[in-house]
């Protein structure tokens, strides 16, 4: 595991790196923001960008997306894994934003993991994105690289989020999602990681097969 020098060192050098890391989906506004992160889920960012892009020019807030109905949003989601809930849930979510919300981004997390389709995950995403809050989101690529790295001995998303909050000086909380998922997309990927070419190299305590 990483002792607490290394670990400042770590994320001083993904400043370095990348100061202003910004997620890769693609948005409009708020609304549309937590649209694409709900359909996010078991799917790339890619496959997302490619519905919303289009989906996004027909409804680009809960009342359009609810006169779109949910037979016209299957369609224009429908290459997206579990696309059949993920609809009811924007669906769903689209009402309750408007009657509860008056069709405004709750800011806080708790409020936001009582949207349809929303979990801790994805609310730590919308928190920290739209909000700057210091929220951690942990998916598969954060999960792998705190393991690998030496960040976290955990296996579950819950446990390490609570291990990276601990274990990361909070001046670099706002930008360690996206700098952990950007970095698992295209040097510390799944299978054949780049180790020669990354700038964690001689910090990391992976051990190439």
């Amino acid at each position: 595991m990483l002792i607490k020098e290394e670990i400042y060192e770590l994320f001083s050098r993904f400043k370095i790196e990348n100061p202003i890391p910004k997620t890769e989906l693609i948005f409009r506004n708020e609304y549309t923001f937590v649209i694409a992160v709900l359909l996010s889920a078991q799917a790339t960012d890619k496959a997302v960008n490619r519905v919303t892009t289009k989906l996004f020019e027909v409804a680009d807030n809960p009342e359009k997306m609810l006169s779109l109905g949910i037979d016209r949003l299957k369609e224009f989601v429908k290459t997206v894994g579990l696309h059949n809930n993920k609809a009811k849930n924007i669906i769903f979510l689209s009402e309750k934003l408007i009657k509860k919300y008056n069709s405004k981004i709750p800011q806080n997390r708790d409020e936001l993991e009582k949207l349809p389709g929303i979990g801790r995950k994805s609310a730590n995403v919308i928190a920290n994105n739209l909000f700057s809050c210091d929220t951690i989101a942990v998916d598969t690529h954060v999960l792998r690289l705190s393991n690998r790295i030496g960040l976290s001995k955990s296996k579950t998303p819950i446990d390490v989020e609570k291990d990276l909050v601990n274990a990361i000086p909070k001046e670099f909380h706002k930008n360690v999602s996206n700098w952990l998922v950007l970095h698992g997309r295209y040097v510390c990927t799944a299978k054949n990681p780049k180790c020669t070419e990354c700038f964690l190299f001689d910090l990391c305590k992976f051990t190439i097969p």
